[in-house]
């Protein structure tokens, strides 16, 4: 009864409470059918999931807000969900019905939502960012990762969209304005994959076998932060065929590039299902703290 008490106060409050740092995520999520079906991936996200709360083996505090990037939600200009129910967004089709069945009833935090919205500001044209209080919701970029790591739905959500016609250093920059809201209990996730071609994805192939183009691009930028050149990552277009290879289209990289923004200078990250799905989709995911 607390929880959900304290998810209501936020949604009728303005201000998040100063809070121990929270860390950054960025999760690699691949197939939605890896919310309901037997992976080797969905572990590691319950797994992290009990690294919040102060329970045994917590390393940080329960999250007062999460606030994740997901790759499923472009549009013009940036967008932040502002109501205070957001639906859960099946967008995806082809699928068996369990899939479409599942439900993340996290609550929004619409006051909170608005304050950010003008706190937030457009990395090229300094405006407030715009706030939808009722075209979309958690798409699966979402709630697939949510529910395994915060299976009570109990932890408001803002969802941040993706504007894919600005350049990925703009994307990078919007991170960085995230950074402070590390120490006011917000819990930054980005969702998205480092490689993601569907078209070459080969199904059924093991999750240690990959092209040799996606392992070169998944380490590249493996390296690049784990020597903390996390500037460079805005730079992958410029390695071309490899980048068009990795990402015939990018919004699936766009996430990490908010993520990495949100890092402070000497974070160390921590890797793990440094894994692949069907040969073209990286699951690598990162934890800095």
């Amino acid at each position: 009864m607390t929880r959900i008490a304290d998810a209501a106060s936020l949604s009728s409050r303005q201000n998040l409470q100063p809070s121990p740092r929270m860390p950054v995520l960025f999760i690699g999520h691949g197939s939605p059918l890896n919310v309901i079906e037997p992976n080797a991936f969905r572990p590691k996200w319950e797994a992290l999931g009990l690294e919040f709360g102060g329970g045994p083996g917590a390393h940080w505090p329960r999250p007062q807000l999460i606030l994740c990037i997901s790759a499923h939600w472009i549009t013009p200009g940036w967008w932040l969900t502002g109501m205070e129910k957001p639906p859960t967004i099946h967008d995806f089709g082809g699928f068996p019905q369990a899939l479409f069945d599942q439900q993340y009833p996290a609550p929004g935090a619409p006051v909170v939502a608005r304050a950010l919205s003008s706190e937030l500001k457009d990395p090229s044209q300094g405006q407030p960012l715009n706030l939808d209080e009722q075209a979309w919701g958690l798409d699966h970029g979402t709630w697939s990762v949510l529910k395994p790591m915060f299976p009570a739905a109990d932890i408001p959500v803002l969802q941040l969209s993706l504007d894919y016609s600005r350049p990925p250093a703009e994307h990078y920059a919007l991170g960085q304005q995230l950074r402070a809201l590390r120490e006011r209990g917000v819990l930054i996730v980005g969702s998205g994959n480092i490689v993601h071609n569907l078209r070459t994805m080969r199904r059924g192939a093991a999750t240690d076998q990959a092209y040799d183009w996606a392992l070169e691009f998944d380490q590249r930028m493996g390296s690049h932060i784990a020597q903390g050149e996390l500037d460079a990552l805005a730079g992958f277009l410029q390695l071309g065929e490899l980048a068009r290879l990795a990402h015939p289209t990018h919004d699936h990289f766009l996430p990490l590039l908010h993520a990495a923004g949100a890092v402070h200078v000497g974070e160390a990250p921590r890797f793990f299902n440094e894994k692949f799905q069907g040969a073209s989709i990286s699951m690598r995911s990162v934890v800095w703290s």
